[in-house]
């Protein structure tokens, strides 16, 4: 596994990867972008890339631009070591390890921003958060050139917004999203989730038990959006110290709020916890039966 963090190195090397020896066909890439403090949800993204893809690289990278002012940005955990020997071990090919000043040199003045959608749960929440997600992102796949690239879908609002940015500006790749790892209890694995004490950390459990709660009422027959937010705002006020930032049933492409579920949705609440931010959802499948495809052509 090399480790790389200057850019034209990285380049060169994939390059070098890409057409491989003996090759009738270029090899593919699969790509997995993170801010490190891996976990088994990463874990679980760089196997999904290790499946279907040639070469795997993963970026470890702290991007300042979408912390905002007072946010976590200086306390972000950094744990480069461990994060290495855990890719290391997952047969990882490359790991791009850039500086902020590489990223964002003195004189970058360019931007992305992806209108509507970035406003949206987390973006409402977090001003310029996808705004600095989107530019990011579009800087690593531009640099890394990926076939495929792998996100989970406990980051739904993230995947809605790069989606949306590699549909509109025609990168030649695809977004695969992979399930949410959990913890045996139910709580969704996050690089946040070493924040909490443990008192904190039973309270978060009660972000997973609404949306269960939720999802439940919705495999029993209610399909009206009101009784279902309802069901998970009554689950969260069983736990007083927990501070709601958002409960939320949307479209899971465009992220804005539906009336039903009839033909599937997203079940989404942001809550902190202490003074830790966390997320959490799940993907409704349609009454029909047939699970939600966030991404495809909706007919």
């Amino acid at each position: 596994m090399q480790i790389l963090s200057d850019i034209s190195e990285l380049r060169a090397t994939l390059r070098q990867l890409r057409a491989g020896v003996d090759q009738p066909m270029p090899r593919t890439i699969g790509f997995v972008p993170t801010m490190g403090a891996l976990h088994a949800g990463h874990r679980s993204l760089v196997q999904a890339a290790r499946q279907r893809c040639d070469i795997v690289v993963v970026s470890i990278f702290v991007n300042p631009t979408q912390f905002g002012p007072n946010e976590d940005f200086s306390r972000y955990p950094r744990t480069l070591e461990q994060d290495c020997q855990m890719l290391e071990a997952e047969g990882v090919d490359v790991v791009f390890t850039p500086t902020a000043e590489a990223m964002y040199p003195p004189s970058a003045s360019t931007f992305v921003d992806v209108e509507g959608v970035s406003d949206r749960l987390d973006g409402a929440s977090r001003p310029g958060h996808f705004r600095g997600v989107a530019t990011v992102v579009a800087k690593l796949f531009h640099i890394v050139q990926p076939d495929l690239s792998f996100f989970g879908q406990k980051d739904a609002a993230q995947v809605a917004v790069l989606r949306k940015m590699v549909r509109d500006l025609d990168f030649p790749l695809e977004i695969i999203v992979c399930p949410t790892v959990r913890e045996p209890d139910g709580l969704a694995m996050s690089s946040r989730n070493r924040y909490l004490s443990a008192e904190e950390r039973r309270q978060a459990l009660t972000l997973s038990r609404a949306l269960h709660a939720a999802e439940t009422a919705a495999a029993c027959g209610e399909h009206r959006a009101s009784p279902l937010l309802q069901t998970m705002r009554a689950a969260l006020q069983e736990e007083p110290a927990i501070r709601v930032d958002y409960v939320a049933i949307v479209d899971p492409d465009t992220l804005l709020a539906i009336d039903d579920v009839d033909a599937g949705g997203l079940l989404a609440i942001a809550a902190y916890v202490g003074n830790t931010r966390l997320i959490d959802n799940v993907l409704l499948a349609s009454a029909t039966g047939n699970a939600i495809v966030p991404g495809k052509k909706k007919s």
